[in-house]
């Protein structure tokens, strides 16, 4: 046969493409920008990858990441976002609208827009359920929905008002949209910087009870049945939240949820410890949204991960300048940078048991494709696949590899995580994002 000169052919990894059912070790050439083919190169010609060793699977796919631009770039922005998506081994990320203005009307909208045409990840931008984030009006959804908006959310708060919740639901439904809720009860949640528990109460902080989460996951199931709407429930941390979930699945609902890595491998006990520190730490990079929760919440929620409750993986990647978080407990900003430490937190889960390779990267991949239906939202109908055809978002890494987590190693600008100091496995040693090198580790050979 004639040869084919592809750009670029990624030789002998294991290729894991979870939406296929395909884990062997094969050859994955790449031509303009998609997937020629998975099986074996022999007769085409390219830029060659030596993958022996590695993992080849499909980029992963963020449902909820904090770019803070516009209006904090001194925290993110557009460009270092993407920057720090790649290295994680991200090829579409989900932004969210609490910037500064927030994403509640359409010129917002096309600024962001603008800024991700000149950065290699595909970034989808999500807009307000009300006007500011405040909770008292409904955003122009239509306007929003019309600009491409894939989804609404006013993060960082829940929609309090039942009714106000309601009304959203009724109108998004036309568009065909998920909102996207934050839930948690603002009464019951008032005050608390951590989970309401032991730790807490030795550190003499003002707890978090689970209720406060569950009370609204409760509430928005109910309403997604009354409405007949889609609800996504984001970044659950809580044993019972992860039971009503299964239960309202088990009922047909139009209910899709993520969970956080931090949330999969972490407990409240590091707001107390942290790598390095003596004594009781009251580590302010471990103080997120919702808190970080007991053993049992992390067990309920592996499960949850394991056998398909919890849709996707969600990193809620939310950087902070290092002044947002030297402050005492109580005023520090809530959050941790998440993209670049995802892949070695999900392998925890991987290492112990929890979940098996393959079904971790489902819920990296086509997982969270299928949550909010992002191939109809993007005109790509095998989007988080390796199949023919598909866009080439690809990432190769090393499941053995170590590394040590450490400022200079994240390219995000936001520094904060409790994993500073802490050595993980796994590393990426490429993404391509549409065929392009969006992240490229030293050491990848090209022959």
């Amino acid at each position: 046969m004639d040869n084919i000169k592809p750009v670029l052919i990624l030789r002998g990894g294991r290729v894991i493409d979870p939406a296929s059912g395909r884990d062997g070790v094969a050859d994955v050439v790449v031509r303009d920008g998609r997937v020629l083919l998975v099986g074996n190169a022999d007769g085409h010609e390219g830029e060659e990858i030596d993958a022996h060793g590695l993992v080849v699977c499909p980029g992963f796919v963020d449902l909820h990441t904090h770019l803070r631009e516009p209006g904090q770039e001194y925290k993110e922005t557009v460009a270092s976002g993407a920057a720090a998506a790649a290295h994680g081994g991200f090829t579409t990320i989900c932004a969210m609208p609490n910037t500064s203005p927030p994403v509640d009307n359409r010129a917002v909208v096309e600024f962001i827009q603008r800024q991700a045409r000149e950065v290699a990840v595909r970034v989808l931008v999500i807009g307000c359920i009300t006007q500011g984030r405040a909770g008292k009006q409904l955003a122009e959804m239509g306007e929003l929905a019309d600009a491409g908006c894939i989804g609404f959310s006013d993060d960082g708060n829940g929609v309090a008002d039942a009714n106000l919740m309601r009304h959203a639901l009724e109108y998004v439904s036309s568009f065909g949209l998920p909102l996207i809720q934050h839930p948690e009860d603002p009464a019951l949640a008032a005050g608390g910087v951590m989970h309401e528990g032991w730790v807490a109460t030795r550190l003499g902080l003002r707890g978090q009870p689970a209720a406060a989460e569950e009370a609204m996951v409760a509430r928005d199931i109910q309403l997604a049945e009354l409405t007949g709407a889609h609800v996504h429930l984001t970044h659950l941390s809580t044993a019972g939240s992860v039971e009503l979930v299964r239960q309202a699945k088990r009922r047909g609902l139009s209910v899709t949820a993520d969970v956080t890595p931090h949330h999969l491998t972490l407990t409240h006990e590091s707001v107390m410890h942290a790598p390095g520190v003596d004594g009781l730490a009251y580590d302010t990079n471990a103080k997120v949204h919702p808190p970080l929760r007991t053993p049992g919440d992390v067990a309920a929620c592996v499960e949850g991960l394991r056998d398909g409750t919890l849709d996707a993986i969600a990193t809620d990647h939310a950087p902070h300048a290092v002044t947002d978080k030297l402050l005492e407990f109580d005023r520090a900003a809530p959050g941790l940078s998440g993209l670049e430490t995802a892949l070695g937190l999900t392998l925890r889960v991987v290492e112990s048991g929890g979940i098996s390779l393959p079904d971790a990267l489902a819920r990296l991949t086509i997982g969270p494709v299928r949550a909010l239906r992002l191939a109809e939202r993007t005109g790509e109908p095998l989007l988080g696949t390796l199949q023919a055809g598909a866009p080439a978002d690809i990432v190769l890494f090393d499941p053995a590899a170590r590394w040590l987590v450490t400022a200079e190693a994240l390219l995000s600008k936001g520094k904060n995580t409790p994993l500073l100091g802490t050595e993980l496995s796994g590393r990426v040693m490429l993404t391509l994002a549409g065929g392009v090198h969006a992240y490229r580790a030293e050491g990848v050979t090209a022959g």
